[in-house]
């Protein structure tokens, strides 16, 4: 699925609880949803192909008049909520204002009604002499979308992560230096949990990367920050959640110690593992995995592209050192993953401890095609087929994965064009 122009550049995508719904968000403030299609008897392999169900405009650029700051409609995160009933509902904020949609099907449609037209327009009363029972026919599946709820005013910086809690009836949104709690019903208030403004802007040492509920214990959440630390907060030890819990930082290794130490320690992304023992953390040039009953280093670290150590001069320059990779467990939490560049993205078995790095491109993905491993030398003797550090392109980020939650589906957001790969039973991913 592509596009061209700027608009149309991928910056969320988030899987359903059960997977057979798959939303996007770009940068011109759009959504779009895909639907897994049924597998179908006659094309057994049809199934796990994802088609577009509905796109919507979610957000607008907005204009600060207080600041003279433009608000651009760029979806930063997508929330699905759990399924209540027939109707999928789903959160998308841009920096600044949250927004609740309701996505409903329709595909009867009532006819016959005793005080309207077929046009829908009020008929003359005294023309009607008889009742009728309104009855309900069948017409084109028809998907519904429309917004609930907006939760505006809470921030006053910029908005990076919201997350839906466990009791499904709070979620919190974190922007730079504040964590709210809001209730689904309620829009003009929320809590505020946690705030690590300074009094004077100027002792200002770190910031709030991203933030997450537990996805079992209700009053537990987890928030990075850009100094490489992880902080598990505690919402029934205090109403402020400023004391955190447990405070998970690895202590860095002096050998290794650069004027870009701590640009490259800053957090870029946490997420729990689906049984919440675990949690996972996107460094620039790692990830790691903490055991949440041991603060003091993570119980494993891989490195995603460790051969751009030596290239970090160059990538502070070109801003690509300040890139926000994401990272994902998969269903088992047995495997891990997260972006790079070049269109790489990198896997790690946590098990077998094997790695791999595989390419999103229209090259290597015609349907069906298997997805080639790749490798990237560093210099020395090179293998045919590896790629040369220097020959990577650096304007190609896989920043955006999800994992789906049962199956062996990933989606990965190149650019402007998303790519869904899936395994077909055998152990390489196709």
């Amino acid at each position: 699925v592509g596009g061209r122009g700027g608009t149309d550049i991928i910056s969320t995508v988030e899987f359903n609880h059960t997977g057979e719904l798959l939303a996007t968000g770009d940068k011109g403030g759009r959504v779009v949803i895909f639907q897994r299609e049924p597998e179908s008897k006659n094309t057994p392999h049809s199934q796990g192909e994802y088609d577009v169900y509905s796109t919507f405009q979610s957000h607008e650029p907005e204009f600060d008049y207080l600041k003279s700051l433009e608000i651009e409609e760029k979806i930063n995160k997508i929330k699905w909520l759990p399924q209540q009933n027939a109707a999928h509902s789903l959160l998308s904020t841009n920096d600044k204002t949250i927004k609740l949609w309701k996505i409903t099907e329709r595909d009867k449609r009532p006819e016959g009604y005793n005080l309207k037209d077929e046009e829908g327009k009020l008929k003359d009363l005294s023309t009607v002499t008889s009742l009728q029972v309104p009855v309900l026919k069948p017409m084109d599946l028809m998907v519904e979308v429309s917004p609930r709820r907006v939760f505006a005013n809470g921030h006053t910086y910029h908005i990076n992560s919201i997350s839906v809690n466990s009791d499904c009836e709070t979620y919190m949104s974190a922007d730079d230096l504040r964590i709210n709690l809001w209730h689904l019903a309620i829009t003009d208030r929320s809590f505020n949990i946690v705030d690590i403004k300074p009094a004077n802007m100027e002792d200002l040492t770190e910031v709030i990367t991203a933030s997450e509920f537990h996805p079992h214990h209700c009053n537990l959440f987890v928030y990075s920050s850009s100094k490489g630390s992880l902080r598990l907060c505690d919402m029934r030890a205090a109403a402020l959640c400023d004391k955190h819990s447990k405070l998970f930082e690895e202590p860095e290794d002096p050998s290794n110690r650069s004027f870009f130490s701590e640009i490259i320690s800053s957090v870029s992304d946490v997420k729990f593992s689906h049984s919440g023992r675990y949690m996972l953390t996107r460094d620039y040039l790692t990830v790691k995995v903490w055991d949440l009953n041991m603060e003091a280093r993570p119980i494993e670290t891989y490195q995603v592209h460790d051969y751009l150590r030596s290239k970090l001069c160059s990538l502070y320059e070109n801003d690509c050192i300040f890139d926000k990779f994401e990272c994902a467990w998969n269903g088992s939490d047995s495997v891990i993953m997260t972006g790079a560049y070049n269109n790489f993205f990198r896997m790690f078995d946590r098990n077998t401890k094997r790695d791999v790095t595989l390419e999103a491109s229209r090259e290597s993905s015609k349907p069906r095609a298997v997805l080639k491993p790749r490798r990237v030398c560093a210099g020395g003797k090179r293998r045919r087929d590896d790629i040369s550090v220097d020959s990577l392109d650096f304007t190609k980020k896989i920043l955006h994965t999800a994992w789906h939650p049962a199956e062996n589906i990933i989606a990965i957001a190149a650019t402007n064009n998303l790519y869904i790969f899936q395994d077909k039973v055998s152990s390489e991913m196709h």
